[in-house]
């Protein structure tokens, strides 16, 4: 009997061409780059410095509830409430430095902490009763909500101290300017990708959204996990909220109501699957400028925002449903 043996061409690791293909940032990374040469071709102002500058300003804010968004998708999870903790945690702010009396930084450190109390009670609510993150978020959604409107008493907060609005200021670079909150957004992706990529914090995450159980006989803390990363999302948000008010200049209790949606859809647009255990940080900054990429480009040839919102749904549905094909294919 001869010994069945294996060709040398299946048991060749994976080239670097084709782990590069087979990226999950791929995908996206290739739509982005085919939507920014279509809007070069098709209007004049797109390819131009302060534009990409415009770009990035347009979605800090929500760039960085992306971020928090993207870890609570990673353990299989959901948070409906970002936007609306975004809300409250910038009203918070303004009107404790600009009628409260207190210094600029205490106050943005107490929005701070306002903030991470959502996260940490949604974790709480999730993982120790338990219930559904969709339930829990969405509760949480109308409490943030109701309370934004209660406690700014549905007035605008004006005259804000400068350091609130420091970082929307600009700076130079080369011909073209560039906000602080810009470089405070992409900070924090840089961290958060160095996080769930290099650390065993990280690496938890992602086996935490991959099987709760099989993480939990590893040895792993899944209650104390979730907990985490519901409280570190809740500061993300926390930040949100001040680069919301360095961009607008006020206190809006009318702000954020859709950016839940639209972090949502910045992380599915970035290949984070849905399900949990699979995705990136650096995949959701893709989403996130495709996001921000089609609508400035759509604006800049005059389409109505409603086409906007209308390609957006399709390019969701699109992502989710290369999501699902993908799982089937894995099984």
């Amino acid at each position: 009997m001869t010994a069945t043996t294996t060709p040398y061409a299946e048991l060749k690791a994976p080239t670097t061409a084709r782990r590069l293909l087979t990226a999950p940032t791929t995908g996206p990374l290739v739509a982005l780059l085919l939507a920014c040469a279509f809007f070069s071709l098709s209007t004049d102002q797109f390819l131009t410095g302060g534009n990409f500058s415009l770009i990035v300003q347009q979605v800090m804010v929500v760039g960085t509830l992306a971020i928090g968004q993207t870890l609570i998708i990673l353990t299989a999870g959901i948070d409906l409430s970002c936007g609306a903790v975004m809300a409250f945690g910038s009203i918070v702010i303004a009107k404790m430095a600009a009628e409260g009396s207190l210094p600029p930084l205490v106050a943005i450190a107490l929005g701070l902490v306002v903030c991470g109390g959502f996260g940490l009670l949604n974790g709480l609510l999730v993982q120790k009763i338990p219930l559904p993150p969709f339930i829990v978020t969405l509760g949480m959604l109308n409490v943030a909500f109701a309370l934004t409107h209660i406690y700014s008493e549905e007035q605008t907060v004006t005259n804000l101290p400068g350091p609130l609005t420091a970082l929307g200021q600009t700076f130079p670079l080369g011909r073209t300017d560039i906000t602080y909150g810009s470089l405070v957004t992409i900070a924090l992706f840089l961290l958060l990708a160095y996080a769930l990529s290099s650390t065993g914090w990280g690496r938890h995450v992602h086996a935490l959204g991959d099987s709760p159980e099989a993480a939990r006989l590893n040895g792993i803390r899944t209650s104390r996990l979730t907990i985490g990363v519901y409280t570190v999302a809740g500061l993300l948000y926390g930040i949100a909220a001040l680069l919301l008010i360095s961009r607008t200049g006020v206190g809006d209790p009318q702000a954020g109501q859709t950016d839940n949606l639209d972090s949502i859809t910045a992380v599915v647009l970035g290949g984070t699957s849905l399900f949990g255990g699979r995705g990136s940080v650096l995949g959701t900054f893709i989403g996130v400028l495709i996001v921000g990429v089609f609508r400035n480009g759509l604006q800049l040839m005059g389409v109505a925002s409603i086409y906007q919102t209308l390609i957006t749904g399709v390019l969701v549905i699109l992502a989710v449903t290369i999501d699902q094909l993908s799982r089937k294919k894995a099984r």
